[in-house]
């Protein structure tokens, strides 16, 4: 009896060694192609951290390019992995953790040290609540993705202020300070920087639909006046980039009031077509 005991724990080792053995194997055989993505969303990841550190050195210009360029990397690494057929769990779960680190904690230190800590207590306050509201945010749109019961209407919706977004509206007194210092009385207010991270978090954290162009079609009328503004827009960019990446921001935050009526006249014909 001790004998067939022995016999079959071996048997079970052995199994499972073969099995780690194969796992093991399998890791060792990776193609670049499944790394490409990961290594642009650690890029993305590396010039959130660096924003802090700059943050940290009173070094707002370049505390604001690393924020930009992390921008830049979270729009590459999810079409760097369509192309390249390299999607993974993996990929996604790390993607979530760059977005937090470069669009919930970088802004919101690189806000505390330019602004709110002159305000005792509750400027920390406020940056603690703005990181997790982005916690928050990012944890409910991975649970969406894997919800199928999500209604159409919803395809040309952000829920809530994405990621990316909600960063640039919360350094939006900087960015407009930077051309603009003669106003540093109102746009370095540390009471005035915190009601802008509270809206933000509020914005993030809450079911209110924000445009989403990924989906958004639009009429070959509007081509040519679109692409004038969107000239305009560059020549802006060029000349005064700061306040212009300011402004945008703030238009941005004026648009939400449209696409409320937009998405409620859209959910009401999708309920009255079922």
């Amino acid at each position: 009896m001790i004998k067939k005991i022995k016999t079959n724990t071996k048997s079970v080792l052995q199994k499972r060694t073969e099995i780690k053995n194969k796992t093991i194997g399998k890791l060792k055989e990776v193609p670049f192609r499944k790394m490409a993505p990961n290594i642009v969303t650690l890029m993305a990841l590396c010039a959130g951290i660096t924003t802090i550190r700059f943050a940290i050195m009173e070094k707002w210009t370049y505390a604001i390019f690393c924020i930009f360029f992390a921008c830049v990397f979270d729009g590459l690494d999810g079409r760097v992995a369509r192309k390249l057929k390299a999607s993974s769990k993996f990929g996604a779960e790390l993607d979530s953790l760059s977005d937090f680190v470069s669009f919930g904690v970088a802004p919101a230190v690189l806000m505390y040290q330019w602004s709110l800590h002159t305000l005792p207590n509750w400027g920390w306050i406020l940056t603690l609540m703005f990181s997790a509201a982005m916690s928050m945010r990012l944890a409910r749109f991975n649970t969406m993705l894997e919800d199928a019961a999500v209604p159409e209407y919803w395809s040309h919706y952000f829920v809530g202020v994405p990621a990316p977004m909600a960063a640039a509206i919360g350094i939006m007194p900087l960015l407009i300070w930077f051309d603009n210092k003669e106003l540093e009385f109102i746009l370095r207010n540390p009471y005035f920087c915190g009601f802008i991270m509270f809206l933000v978090a509020f914005l993030m954290v809450s079911r209110i639909p924000t445009l989403s162009l990924k989906k958004t079609k639009i009429s070959s009328d509007w081509f040519v006046p679109l692409m004038i503004l969107f000239a305009l827009f560059v020549s802006c960019l060029i000349t005064r980039p700061w306040l212009t990446l300011g402004l945008f921001t703030l238009c941005y935050i004026l648009t939400i009031p449209f696409t409320i009526s937009r998405f409620l006249k859209e959910k009401k014909q999708a309920e009255k077509n079922e």
